[in-house]
């Protein structure tokens, strides 16, 4: 029996798991990560520890599956930057996490620029992505000042793990997460000059890109106890999309965490997207790339960790569903949790959280439903303007993954809404077995991407009694995300 150990290097932690060619986890490991908040919106890593702690899960992962792995595979936090000295292999700075908003006025500084960008890339112009981090450490810390200039290397939390389990001998990254950077040309497959130019940033700082399955290099033995060949790498969300079986144009997945990331492969032709989705690329059956469409809901499972934290009406996240279902609809009550303002398809920073419809006989049941169904409705939004622009239209069934999922109740909802299938993995750890299933197939443990898919059945959830009532409220939520967004806009100057 063959084995992989697959790795998650995430924003709070790395998680780890070896996996058997018959598709059953012997053995998992974490580590925590701290962060780093060293003036109001900034949000840091220390490099080293992002390291250490992969190292940590994986040994740890080894230990309890008591068996030795074939290969590895690599997933991570994306649009993270390291930048090292490849000399040393020391960091130059913290990382700059993906979540950092100290270029938000360099963004804006950008409009001009905008419509290039988006062109070349297929991204907003945003501090979530990498490229503002990397100018901003090249004019005001220097970066390239000097000596130094012809010894910094910089990329994505990916690159830095490459490098440091091989000890410098492999300095790369996969198309998916050269993809997140904002100065990759998803066209072309290259780094794009025009881009590298705006933001003063040399091509030779930055890593080659590879596909998704590829020979990595090996891991040296000091790292996990055995050399292993590392044979897959792909950024979490992609990885999250091929671990869920989406390699076909109209396969999508939505992961439900703190926020939601709904990712729809659109296949080989660049999709038309509408405003606020971004176009990024995703890997096929074989690690290739291919374009995918890409929204990012800012709250979900934030929603009710604030309904248990911020306002104390419930004790866990488990008692919402029963919550739920204690009511027979939602009695006009919508909840736009908008704490951070909207993600997509609104794109909208001003706005916050609303509540509307409440009356005397409002209760914490409501509360806690239009938590719920506030997911749900947002997942339908994005899929709704994903459709419209893709080549390949959705294809009618989600796949799911994240927290929230275990709720029967939200699952069901999800599906009478969309008017489609849900699908739930028995496994919903799918971002760590995505990385598993590359590198998996990479050594040849899997035949393909088929055999690796079918050692995780899903629980499929239809539309059912409940689908005219679900898409008749999705009225009321309209009404309320207008409310939101003419609360947000409506300002006095």
């Amino acid at each position: 029996m063959r084995h992989v150990l697959a790795i998650d290097e995430g924003t709070t932690g790395a998680t780890a798991i070896v996996i058997s060619e018959a598709g059953k986890v012997v053995g998992r490991g974490y580590c925590e990560i701290a962060q780093h908040f060293p003036q109001p919106g900034w949000v840091e890593h220390e490099a080293d520890e992002l390291f250490s702690a992969t190292l940590a899960a994986g040994r740890a992962a080894i230990a309890a599956s008591g068996v030795t792995p074939d290969a590895l595979g690599l997933t991570n936090q994306r649009e993270t930057l390291v930048a090292w000295d490849r000399r040393t292999s020391r960091p130059l700075h913290r990382a700059i996490v993906w979540q950092d908003r100290r270029t938000a006025a360099r963004c804006r500084e950008l409009a001009p620029h905008a419509a290039m960008l988006r062109a070349r890339t297929g991204l907003v112009t945003d501090p979530y992505f990498t490229a503002t981090k990397l100018e901003w450490l090249v004019r005001e810390r220097g970066l390239l000042d000097g000596a130094q200039r012809e010894h910094v290397a910089a990329g994505t939390v990916d690159s830095w793990l490459l490098w440091k389990l091989t000890g410098g001998a492999t300095f790369a990254t996969d198309h998916t997460n050269a993809s997140r950077t904002m100065l990759y040309d998803i066209d072309e497959r290259r780094w794009s000059p025009e881009c590298c130019d705006l933001f003063g940033v040399p091509e030779s700082l930055l890593p080659e890109v590879r596909a998704s399955i590829f020979d990595y290099g090996t891991a040296g033995a000091e790292h996990f106890g055995v050399a292993l060949p590392i044979l897959g790498v792909a950024g979490d969300q992609q990885a999250a999309l091929f671990g869920q079986g989406c390699v076909d144009a109209g396969d999508a997945k939505n992961t439900y965490g703190t926020g939601a990331f709904l990712l729809m492969n659109a296949g080989r032709s660049r999709p038309a997207a509408a405003e606020g989705i971004l176009v990024t690329i995703a890997c096929d059956h074989s690690g290739a790339p291919v374009y995918a469409l890409e929204a990012a809901i800012l709250v979900a499972g934030a929603a009710v960790q604030w309904l248990r934290d911020g306002l104390g009406i419930i004790g866990s996240a488990m008692e919402t569903e029963e919550m739920a279902r204690s009511l027979a609809s939602n009695e006009g009550v919508y909840f736009v949790p908008a704490l951070t303002g909207l993600g997509a398809p609104e794109w909208e920073p001003e706005a916050r959280g609303t509540i509307v419809g409440l009356t005397r006989g409002t209760n914490r049941a409501h509360f806690a439903r239009a938590a719920l169904e506030a997911m749900a409705y947002g997942t339908a939004d994005v899929i709704d303007a994903m459709n419209g622009g893709a080549g390949s239209p959705f294809s009618g069934r989600l796949r799911v993954d994240g927290g929230a999922t275990s709720n029967d109740w939200l699952m069901q909802f999800q599906a009478d809404v969309l008017g489609a299938s849900v699908e739930r993995p028995a496994n919903v750890e799918t971002t760590v077995l995505g990385a598993a299933g590359l590198a998996g197939i990479g050594a040849g443990i899997w035949a393909d991407h088929a055999a690796f898919q079918s050692r995780n059945p899903a629980r499929v959830f239809e539309p059912g009694a409940g689908q005219g009532a679900a898409q008749a409220a999705r009225h009321g939520w309209s009404r309320a995300m207008r409310a939101t967004l003419g609360w947000a806009r409506d300002r006095d100057e």
